[in-house]
């Protein structure tokens, strides 16, 4: 009946007034039948208090208001103006931020109750084809009870493949939290500073022993688990594939280092460089003693190779080489002070090319500019890596490690470096709060 009441309405006359008369039945008409009601269509003025009743979500939310325009229109919903999508995406990232959820690692310069930590990176292909480097920064990733946060920085240089590298970015954090905390709790009545160093030794030795273990599990596709993965890729891949891993604790007012390779870590300390590890060369003296008691060879084939394949006597994966190469990795602890200026961590792609005290040098120019040029700005993005966003590649967004980041891989690159390039660039003197 209500139909034939709006055709005979229609059939009157086609003025200008008839027509969005008929047009506004027509609509309401298709309200009721969307919404199943059988009741008569809202008036004017009750349509008009709810249109101002819903004004006020209509620029905090989607489903709400692009479910009424789409009704109300009989097709696809109107346009949203620019300020609802603005307003949705202020108030999301809001959200995220004061109910604790993960932070991405891009973030370069934390602040606020967490100890604050500048940092900077950057990870480039360079000459190689492959990529097979991987840099995790995790800042605050570990918190002991009544102590500073501490800060994760990473380097992992893959070997034979890409994937045990990026599982060790994805993973050893993860493990190095999960044994810390274990630590913390079976410790809780030894809290002298000897048997806490111990302690954090112990926590990073088990973490490397436990990536190592996931890393002879996992496909070439980065699954992991047993029995083995069964894609196209399982078993079709070398098992000599692995990564080196040099890994640097920040906060506390200590440093610690682990390294199982030939990636390094090097302390700018009062103008000098402070080597924080020692490369796992073949033809390393008690490398050499330590392969030949496990029945392994180094056969010098461009260079000192363990069995003539592997350039480094120590990494994690590496199934076929073992027991030569073993993941056991060496540990340095040391307090930081007040003559530290930054902390250089990075692949045998810089270290084959560019001496510590140099890239010491460098670094500390960089941090010591009051700003960065522009010039200096288009050189973060002009050396061939994505540091614009992506936690892969560009971690920090604090300007001057940055710059020195980019600058020392502009440096590898013009002295001819054939590997891939991953430095990292952390900023001793502006990070606060070591003994708070």
């Amino acid at each position: 009946m209500a139909a034939s009441r709006v055709e005979k309405m229609a059939s009157e006359g086609d003025s200008p007034e008839n027509c969005r008369e008929t047009r506004r039945q027509r609509i309401q008409m298709r309200i009721l039948e969307a919404s199943g009601e059988g009741a008569a269509p809202p008036s004017r003025k009750r349509d008009g208090k709810r249109r101002e009743a819903h004004e006020e979500p209509e620029t905090s939310g989607f489903s709400v208001s692009e479910k009424r325009n789409r009704v109300a229109d009989g097709g696809a919903p109107s346009p949203r103006p620019r300020s609802s999508y603005l307003a949705v995406s202020l108030s999301s990232s809001t959200s995220s931020a004061s109910d604790g959820e993960l932070v991405s690692p891009a973030i370069g310069s934390t602040s606020g109750s967490v100890p604050a930590v500048a940092f900077g990176s950057i990870s480039l292909a360079g000459r190689s084809r492959e990529m097979e480097d991987a840099v995790s920064i995790q800042p605050d990733f570990f918190r002991p009870e009544g102590s500073p946060s501490i800060h994760f920085f990473a380097v992992f240089d893959g070997h034979g493949g890409s994937h045990v590298a990026a599982l060790c970015k994805a993973q050893m954090h993860v493990l190095l939290a999960e044994e810390l905390g274990r630590a913390e709790t079976e410790t809780e009545t030894e809290r002298d500073a000897e048997a806490e160093e111990a302690r954090i030794k112990m926590a990073v030795g088990r973490s490397f022993a436990r990536m190592d273990e996931m890393a002879l599990m996992a496909c070439a596709c980065g699954t992991i688990g047993v029995p083995p993965c069964g894609c196209e890729r399982s078993g079709t891949v070398s098992e000599i594939v692995g990564s080196t891993a040099v890994v640097a604790l920040v906060g506390g007012g200590r440093l610690v280092v682990a390294n199982c390779g030939d990636s390094r870590a090097v302390l700018s300390r009062g103008g000098r460089a402070v080597p924080l590890s020692d490369d796992h060369k073949p033809d390393r003296p008690d490398e050499l003693a330590r392969i030949e008691a496990a029945g392994g060879r180094v056969i010098y084939l461009n260079g000192a190779r363990v069995y003539g394949i592997l350039a480094m006597s120590r990494a994690l994966g590496d199934k076929y080489l073992k027991p030569a190469v073993i993941s056991e990795p060496e540990i340095r602890v040391v307090e930081i002070t007040a003559a530290d200026e930054c902390l250089i961590i990075a692949s045998d792609g810089l270290w084959d090319v560019l001496p510590n005290d140099l890239a010491c040098d460098v670094a500390r120019r960089c941090l010591e500019e009051a700003e960065p040029t522009r010039g200096s700005e288009r050189l973060l993005h002009e050396d061939g890596g994505d540091t614009a966003g992506g936690p892969e590649k560009e971690h920090a967004s604090d300007a001057r490690c940055s710059l020195a980041a980019a600058l020392l891989a502009r440096l590898a690159l013009g002295r001819r470096s054939a590997d891939n390039i991953s430095v990292v660039v952390v900023d001793l003197r502006r990070t606060r709060g070591w003994s708070d």
